[in-house]
């Protein structure tokens, strides 16, 4: 039936529900997009089941290489201390097991040149406050930067080990880096940060 509504038994590789949704109106074009926490693939309705199987599988990778977040509440930003270590909790727990547990997580206004630090011994994480206007995928990664050297002093292999089930650790690096390049140079945070 045109337009009709399909939902498959998936998840995406962080056990967000799919959904399929077939059109008669589109003719070539597939999309993918995130709605109400469920990933959301729309295809043409005359895809086969073996191109409706390889696009969605196409798509949900593109969602995640592109870490678009789910619109429900997951894709707020943690702007009180409080939420901010919520989300170091729930990043603690999906990508490092919940093995370090800090005692406090909160914004800091005195880093002017780190984006963040831990103390191991009081099991504190202090995040600068210049990340706040920066992607949330960055402001993630520093999260779980912090939240890595809980259990690992140094920037060893090992620490940089436990990053690695985080698909933006890479690309998050390079963007900090960017920033700071930039305004060591003295460019205005505008042409410092693109983008935002």
């Amino acid at each position: 039936m045109p337009g009709k509504l399909e939902t498959m038994p998936l998840t995406t590789h962080d056990g967000a529900p799919v959904e399929v949704r077939r059109s008669a109106r589109r003719r070539r074009t597939v999309a993918a997009f995130w709605e109400n926490g469920t990933a959301v693939v729309a295809i043409p309705a005359h895809f086969s089941r073996a191109q409706e199987a390889d696009w969605v599988h196409r798509m949900l990778e593109k969602l995640r290489t592109q870490g678009e977040r789910r619109s429900s509440g997951a894709g707020r930003r943690p702007t009180s201390d409080a939420a901010l270590a919520a989300h170091a909790a729930q990043l603690s727990a999906r990508y490092l097991g919940s093995r370090p547990a800090p005692m406090s997580v909160r914004w800091v206004s005195n880093q002017n040149s780190r984006w963040g630090s831990a103390t191991p011994a009081d099991g504190s994480i202090r995040l600068s406050d210049k990340l706040r206007p920066m992607p949330q995928w960055v402001i993630d990664y520093v999260l779980l930067h912090e939240l890595a050297h809980l259990l690992v002093a140094g920037h060893n292999a090992a620490f940089w080990k436990l990053l690695e089930a985080y698909p933006e650790t890479e690309r998050a690096k390079a963007f900090l880096e960017g920033v700071s390049f930039a305004t060591s140079r003295g460019l205005p945070a505008s042409d410092a940060e693109p983008g935002l």
